[in-house]
């Protein structure tokens, strides 16, 4: 149970993010979540997108480069532990996060938690004995009601 998170390397320079968010929104491209990581000259976006490969395919098309990545997506109460309780579970099965990302849905009650590890089997493995089931995209999609 993964979902497909796209990472695009993008110059930081002004306005790159919003010619970027454009070309989704142009393509009716809903993002679910974004994380930027930046240097002085260059960025790493990751974004989760509504239709991952229609976004790799308008972004190519565009001239960008792109990667996906299968990440792990958890839905987790959104109240004060429900973070801690799933990153003790990891810590505690000796998974390791490599990154994470979190965001609200329109669920109500509901945050998600995008993980990057270094083995999504193993991760999946822990979680599933804690019962903790990661999304899959269809269900990562159902969070939101557009």
């Amino acid at each position: 149970m993964t979902v497909k998170q796209i990472s695009i390397f993008l110059e930081n320079r002004p306005g790159r993010l919003s010619e970027l968010t454009g070309l989704l929104e142009q393509n009716q491209l809903n993002l679910r979540a974004l994380s930027l990581a930046e240097t002085t000259d260059f960025g790493i976006l990751r974004i989760i997108v509504s239709d991952p490969y229609q976004a790799v395919t308008v972004l190519k098309e565009a001239g960008y480069v792109c990667s996906v990545t299968k990440v792990l997506a958890v839905e987790l109460p959104d109240r004060p532990g429900g973070l801690f309780d799933v990153l003790r579970v990891l810590g505690e099965g000796g998974v390791n996060l490599e990154y994470t990302y979190a965001f609200t849905a329109r669920k109500k009650g509901a945050a998600c938690l995008i993980l990057r590890v270094a083995d999504n089997d193993a991760a999946i493995e822990v979680l599933g004995k804690n019962g903790v089931r990661p999304l899959c995209q269809e269900e990562l999609n159902d969070l939101f009601d557009d």
